[in-house]
């Protein structure tokens, strides 16, 4: 690893998907050394971090040996582990946690950073990978958070302290995704609906003489989301108990976890799939285990 000087931070991320990639690229251009976990990654993140000149570390243990700051971008699901797995390689620095996850997911990560003397900083990431300037907003909470922030001063991702409270960063992107993300799986849900009781073509008829999106703009939302459906299902959970927490119903999200479960056969497919294939994804009967 190259010899850091007294203002660069290490930061490792786990793990630089396409968007981890993008918060790499920013630390490195704010400054910092960006480095990852190798070990048992996808010849697919191996080149994406070699196009990006992060360091590669090939052990957990070694990484947080090495890091300040530890920032992990990961599925909902996996946030937790991936938290507890960090710990039991005895890092002390500060972790980040900026993944699709609840106030009340957070807070608990935070409890196990806080009780192992870990400074832990919540994150909310709004927009997609950051490659271009005022597109992605990371936002951040926690006692933290300014050291956090200062580590991706360049851009083009924009990092924006909004308090020192745990959580309140996770609500913001919980609130934000529940309306964008829930938007596209109700999409999904009458447009494959009306399909199915053949009445899609005047359905879309209609929504013309509304004023609404024509049926090219639907059919795009419908079909680009596909690719990243299965992400989607673990952080519909996460929104359903942020409304909860707050008193409100969950079930709507519920029910979008499920419409995006329908479509997890087509993880990372390049290019989308056709708009006739999603929709029969959509209406394919739900074989449903007996317990």
């Amino acid at each position: 690893m190259n010899q850091k000087t007294i203002d660069q931070k290490v930061i490792g991320f786990l793990h630089p998907g396409a968007m981890g990639i993008s918060l790499a690229a920013t630390a490195l251009n704010s400054g910092h050394i960006p480095c990852w976990l190798s070990t048992g990654r996808s010849e697919k993140t191996r080149q994406r971090a070699r196009d990006h000149d992060l360091e590669e570390v090939k052990s957990l243990e070694e990484l947080t040996a090495q890091c300040d700051l530890i920032i992990s971008v990961c599925p909902p699901h996996a946030a937790t582990e991936v938290a507890r797995k960090v710990l039991a390689a005895n890092f002390r620095g500060t972790y980040a946690d900026v993944n699709a996850l609840s106030p009340q997911s957070v807070e608990q990560i935070g409890d196990l950073m806080s009780g192992a003397g870990v400074a832990f900083v919540d994150g909310g990431i709004i927009g997609p990978p950051a490659w271009k300037t005022g597109t992605t907003w990371l936002y951040l909470s926690g006692p933290a958070a300014e050291d956090v922030a200062a580590c991706f001063t360049a851009g083009p991702l924009a990092a924006e302290v909004i308090g020192d409270r745990i959580g309140k960063a996770s609500a913001l992107k919980m609130c934000f995704a529940a309306k964008t993300k829930g938007t596209i799986a109700l999409l999904c849900a009458v447009v494959a609906a009306a399909e199915n009781l053949g009445v899609r073509q005047e359905l879309e008829n209609q929504w013309e003489r509304s004023g609404s999106p024509d049926a090219g703009v639907v059919s795009d939302q419908i079909t680009q989301v596909t690719g990243k459906a299965w992400r989607f299902c673990g952080e519909m959970e996460e929104i359903a108990a942020t409304l909860e927490g707050a008193g409100l119903p969950g079930g709507f999200h519920l029910a979008a976890r499920d419409i995006y479960q329908r479509l997890s056969g087509f993880k990372d497919r390049e290019p989308a799939p056709p708009l006739e294939d999603v929709l029969a994804a959509l209406t394919a009967p739900v074989i449903r285990q007996v317990r």
